[in-house]
């Protein structure tokens, strides 16, 4: 069996199923460089609140963690990652490759150059230029980044966005191997409907409304207040004024949507923001109703979101970037089997959003077209269960098994 060692800063929940399949086809050896603080709960300010996964991230595989002596360790800038013994670890292990997620860590990319024409270098990323801007830096950030991927013998990529990233900074065609972005269908699509049920009537929701979801981090990046913005929008048949809207009674009989609901789960720096927006002048009859419309839950975890998923309808990732590089939500909820829609910023749209079949794609920050979109499904309430079994065919395709198969079939090739 051929050897391979990978290097990652921490345990990762889409990522440990292909450690621990690749385990069994090869001798593994996964070295975890943000050291021992990285494989505890740590705290996340995206979501603002510690997380600790409650699946098991350090099971079926062969691993070490690495010594980390930067001053401050962690994985939000380069200097974060410094493993004095890392090039010794490495040599002790003698693999035939050496395969490393993300190069913009001191210690990853001391890797790359070390071993570059001693032991093949294969890399993993899933960037995108969907945010790339014009001028000096675009030119400055393009030398760096060719300089970058000269190190790297071949490049996995997740996604058609991120197969043209890699083309745009030097790795050639032949450099290039599909090894797609996937979740844990099964865990997903596991039949949890009676939860799901329990749920929807636990938050003032009946079995024949329709459920609008967004899950993740409240940020700017995913911008789930555009999707508010819709919503109130769709909802009160108007712009989101809604001090004009103070002594009219007769908005909310004209739109006739009070069957309509919208789910947010997670937490951010915009959850206060978010949640002031749907309590706003909440005084007339009708902006009362809304308010019964929207719904909070705070950060649910690996094991509670398939219930979520499964008792929406629609799930919607209105991201504008930058940074929104695939969107491993929709995977999730596709595997939960559930209408889609996306803005053209995420980078898994083109792959996994078929306009029509499955769902949508929108013109990221453009509010009319995600209401046009919305209303689509909404008002074509046999749409819904269509697009999810769609959803649940293409996703099909998507897991971990091809990605594994894709890192043996190259490692067996390797001289």
């Amino acid at each position: 069996m051929k050897k391979l060692v990978i290097i990652v800063t921490h345990p990762i929940q889409y990522y440990v199923p292909i450690f621990r399949l690749l385990a069994k086809q090869c001798k593994l050896k996964v070295l975890y460089t943000w050291g021992e603080d990285g494989i505890r709960p740590k705290y996340d300010p995206d979501f603002g609140k510690t997380i600790s996964w409650d699946l098991p991230l350090l099971e079926g595989y062969q691993y070490e963690v690495l010594e980390n002596i930067a001053k401050q360790p962690g994985s939000h800038h380069n200097k974060g990652i410094i493993n004095p013994n890392i090039i010794k670890k490495i040599t002790s292990f003698a693999p035939d490759v050496i395969l490393i997620y993300g190069y913009n860590y001191h210690s990853h990319f001391k890797v790359m150059r070390h071993f570059k024409g001693k032991i093949p270098i294969w890399f993993r990323g899933d960037s995108t230029l969907l945010n790339e801007q014009i001028g000096f830096k675009a030119i400055i950030k393009k030398i760096y980044l060719r300089l970058i991927y000269g190190f790297v013998d071949k490049a996995f990529y997740v996604g058609t966005n991120n197969k043209i990233y890699f083309k745009n900074y030097g790795l050639k065609e032949s450099q290039l191997f599909s090894a797609p972005h996937a979740v844990d269908i099964e865990h997903f699509a596991e039949n949890r409907a009676a939860e799901a049920r329990d749920l929807r009537k636990k938050i003032g929701i009946k079995q024949d409304d329709i459920l609008i979801l967004f899950a993740g981090k409240f940020e700017p990046k995913k911008n789930p207040e555009l999707l508010m913005t819709a919503f109130l929008e769709l909802t009160l048949g108007k712009s989101t004024n809604l001090g004009s809207l103070k002594n009219s009674q007769s908005l909310f009989e004209v739109t006739k949507k009070e069957n309509i609901h919208l789910l947010f789960v997670g937490n951010g720096i915009l959850e206060e923001n978010l949640k002031s927006m749907h309590t706003k002048n909440s005084t007339s009859k009708i902006t009362e109703q809304i308010v019964k419309q929207i719904h909070f839950m705070d950060f649910q975890n690996q094991k509670q979101m398939p219930i979520v998923y499964q008792a929406c309808d629609i799930f919607c990732l209105p991201s504008q970037g930058p940074g929104e590089t695939w969107g491993l939500a929709v995977n999730e909820a596709m595997a939960a089997g559930k209408a889609i829609i996306v803005s053209n910023k995420v980078g898994c749209a083109v792959d996994l959003v078929k306009n029509g079949s499955n769902g949508y794609i929108f013109k990221s920050n453009n509010i009319n077209d995600l209401k046009e979109k919305l209303s689509l499904i909404i008002n074509q309430t046999d749409l819904i269960n269509s697009f999810g079994k769609q959803s649940r065919e293409i996703i099909e395709n998507w897991r971990f098994e091809h990605q594994v198969e894709q890192f043996i079939t190259n490692l067996n090739a390797t001289n």
